[in-house]
């Protein structure tokens, strides 16, 4: 029994110091004002925003590039953490008075939540 407490005991310890290491690397993932990325999302389009502003990063003190509305059809590309702690979505909204604008949406003002893929930087 003391060989297993033993042998768990640092295991324990070794996951204990790894959590802050992950928090620190969702906490960097945001999009600083002026970041593009890929499309890496394939879902379909069809969603929505109803007055949400596209911004050039994942926070509202980055500037705005166009305005989703609730008649655009948007192409979600991927998402991250903003600096507020929210998750944003890059997406292209495709068409209305802000065809072909990119910028980041703030998920919760998406009509289902924003992308599911994650941008991976």
């Amino acid at each position: 029994m003391k060989r297993r407490l033993a042998a768990i005991i640092p295991a324990v310890a070794v996951a204990a110091l790894a959590v802050p290491m992950v928090t620190a690397t969702s906490a960097s993932a945001n999009a600083s004002c002026g970041t593009t990325v890929s499309d890496k999302d394939g879902s379909a389009w069809g969603v929505y925003a109803n007055g949400a502003n596209e911004r050039s990063g994942s926070s509202t003190g980055c500037g705005i590039n166009g305005l989703a509305d609730s008649n655009d059809r948007l192409d979600y590309h991927c998402y991250t953490v903003g600096s507020d702690g929210h998750t944003w979505t890059y997406l292209r909204d495709d068409n209305g008075t802000n065809a072909d604008v990119y910028g980041w949406v703030r998920d919760d003002l998406l009509s289902n939540g924003g992308s599911y893929v994650y941008c991976g930087f």
